[in-house]
């Protein structure tokens, strides 16, 4: 096969840009292998690229393949690559200038994968890659969070909702926020507070200060001000959305997270989900071809969790 269908755009806009369409199956470069995709899944990252309005830090060629996580099996091997041989499963990121995941197949460099989880169909361990791995190097590098400490995870979604059992695991009393919908599936995550950001603030319903906060959604300089005021001199504030600036004269340290590949934290994930002990919401699947409509329901506010796309 020379050819296979994929998800593109051959300019930037609305999901009409998105086309399911026939394009040429791509060739593993030195150090690549070709994944044969059993799913990708859908990050916000995904329609910031579609509309432009990441241009500036992430110069597309087009027409683009997006798709930022992959899940599947090694097809074919490129040259010096011997991490992996044809048949592995394996999951992992695609960088985000490159052809993505949201096709039959995508070459992605050997170094970035992992082998996917054992215990779970190998098309659910594409809802990790992303979010996993950022929820990993907030909790770990750059917040530091450790056993006694409390911690605020401001949004328990795909990202917050990993970082939640991850700061639990690690001892942390863990508080987030919710909508009423996801309240109880977050405290089965394990939060040990859950506040309903529909009817008040963590600002005013935290009343004793934490360690850390995680700040997953967008936030007004006023509301990450008083974000920040929660938390204790010498603590943390670390954001994937909204600059974070912190407080120097508390000694309150402000963390701008940019997130890595990073295959052993991959492998890491992948343990904890073998092992019970880390799980992955799947809140929806769709077949690859209505891409644009996941882009429609997500600009309408109306995904929870990780959506799944599968040729």
């Amino acid at each position: 096969m020379s050819t296979m269908k994929a998800i593109r755009f051959h300019a930037y806009g609305d999901s009409d840009v998105l086309r399911y369409e026939e394009t040429a199956r791509p060739e593993p470069a030195a150090g690549e292998v070709l994944v044969e995709v059993a799913a990708t899944s859908f990050n916000p990252l995904d329609a910031a690229l579609r509309a432009g309005y990441m241009s500036g830090v992430f110069p597309l060629a087009l027409p683009h393949v997006p798709g930022l996580d992959v899940a599947g099996r090694v097809a074919a091997l490129g040259e010096g690559v011997t991490r992996w041989q044809v048949g592995d499963q394996v999951f992992g990121p695609v960088p985000p200038v490159s052809d993505g995941a949201a096709a039959e197949f995508v070459a992605v460099p050997q170094d970035l994968l992992a082998a996917a989880p054992g215990s779970i169909p190998l098309a659910d361990a594409a809802a990790i890659p992303l979010v996993g791995v950022t929820a990993w190097q907030a909790v770990f590098e750059h917040a530091g969070i450790e056993a006694g400490q409390r911690v605020l995870v401001n949004g328990a979604g795909g990202i917050g909702g990993i970082a939640v059992q991850l700061a639990k695991r690690a001892g942390a009393y863990v508080i987030t926020t919710a909508s009423p919908r996801s309240a109880d599936a977050v405290r089965a995550l394990g939060a040990d507070e859950v506040i309903d950001y529909t009817v008040t603030s963590p600002a005013k319903a935290i009343t004793e200060p934490v360690d850390a906060v995680l700040n997953t959604v967008g936030a007004s300089e006023a509301d990450m001000a008083a974000l920040t005021g929660l938390i204790k001199d010498g603590g943390v504030i670390v954001s994937l959305t909204t600059p974070a600036a912190g407080d120097t004269a508390r000694d309150v340290r402000g963390v701008n997270m940019q997130t890595r590949g990073d295959a052993n934290q991959l492998a890491n994930l992948a343990k904890l989900v073998d092992a019970g002990e880390l799980r992955i919401e799947i809140s929806a699947r769709y077949p690859l071809a209505e891409t644009a409509t996941v882009h429609d329901i997500y600009a309408r506010g109306g995904i929870r969790g990780k959506v799944l796309l599968t040729p």
